[in-house]
């Protein structure tokens, strides 16, 4: 079990210690994508084989990269709620709506994880929701469950980049935690690129919460 710790940096799991595995590419197929707003592109989605965790993660290859530029990543991490039914409790819809058009600008891939509520999975991640309605903030609910705060693990993310021959990126993320992690399993973080603000009445305290304990790069009104 990962935890973080109160600065935002990651607890000593000997990641440098760890070997990396190598994983193949499985699969690669084109996908017409299109959101609810109208925006669309197409994908080149990747499947994998040897992934560390066993998990079904996938790789979307987005725009048409310039072979001698550093490839923009987003590794997002599957959210139910958000990425389906458009919870506003958090910003991962809005986070991956954003990411699948700015990679399309650029060239680059978006890594879908299937590591659902930080790692501990959608019932879980429920069962925080409730404890956060009784006062727990969503780090404080997740211990209070008797999970990490964030149990989240980037080896697999690691092995799909070196299996697209992708060892250098440009991380688009606000959380420093997956550049740490991405690096100590061999993938460059050339630079890491915040996403936008995505604010509403109903996820202030969360990503005020993210900006506070865990660093996140987030650039609140009034924080």
């Amino acid at each position: 079990m990962r935890q973080i710790n109160n600065t935002g940096g990651p607890m000593s799991d000997s990641l440098e210690c760890r070997v990396l595995q190598r994983a193949t590419i499985r699969t690669r197929v084109t996908v017409p994508l299109r959101f609810a707003d109208g925006y669309s592109t197409t994908a080149q989605v990747h499947t994998f084989n040897g992934l560390a965790d066993g998990k079904e993660h996938l790789a979307l290859a987005l725009g048409s990269p310039d072979p001698d530029s550093v490839p923009l990543v987003r590794p997002h991490s599957e959210c139910m709620t958000g990425d389906v039914f458009g919870s506003e409790r958090c910003d991962c819809g809005p986070q991956l709506r954003e990411a699948v058009e700015r990679i399309t600008q650029t060239g680059g891939y978006l890594l879908y994880l299937r590591q659902e509520g930080r790692g501990i999975g959608l019932y879980a991640k429920l069962d925080a929701y409730a404890l956060q309605d009784s006062g727990l903030d969503t780090y404080e609910a997740n211990v209070a469950l008797g999970r990490g705060e964030d149990e989240r693990d980037y080896t697999a993310a690691a092995q799909m980049l070196l299996a697209l021959g992708t060892e250098k990126i440009r991380l688009l993320s606000n959380n420093p935690d997956k550049a740490t992690q991405l690096q100590a399993y061999g993938v460059e973080v050339k630079e890491r690129i915040p996403t936008g603000v995505h604010l509403s009445p109903a996820n202030r305290r969360y990503l005020a919460t993210k900006a506070t304990h865990t660093s996140h790069t987030l650039d609140l009104p009034g924080l």
